[in-house]
């Protein structure tokens, strides 16, 4: 099994910035998928970024040149720097794991921008 803790959301204003942190622990092979999703009010969850089992990044168009991923295999955190927010970038933004045909998921951070 593995845990996924999601943190760093909160209300900013357009054109501010974030950080979302991902803290995984448990059952954590080597090899694996991690990334962020985000849901917004009345539409379907949406990939915002990832790196692949392989170790490439895939992006949003909505996203890309704003939120780079990062992460620290030492520590089992990902992260997203959120940069030049937009009111469209509300949402509820979920941390992902996939290995081995398995999908897990955290709970979620809210992330709102507005004035």
């Amino acid at each position: 099994q593995v845990q996924l803790v999601e943190s760093g959301g909160g209300l900013v204003q357009p054109g501010g910035s974030l950080r979302l942190s991902c803290a995984a622990s448990g059952n954590i092979f080597s090899i694996y998928a991690m990334g962020w999703y985000r849901q917004a009010p009345r539409k379907p969850r949406e990939l915002v970024a990832r790196f692949t089992s392989s170790g490439s990044t895939n992006y949003a168009d909505s996203v890309k040149g704003r939120f780079p991923i990062s992460r620290d295999n030492a520590k089992n955190t990902l992260y997203l720097q959120m940069s030049s927010l937009k009111p469209e970038d509300t949402a509820v933004y979920y941390c992902n794991l996939g290995q081995y045909g398995n999908n897990y998921w955290g709970k979620g951070t809210l992330v709102t921008v507005s004035a």
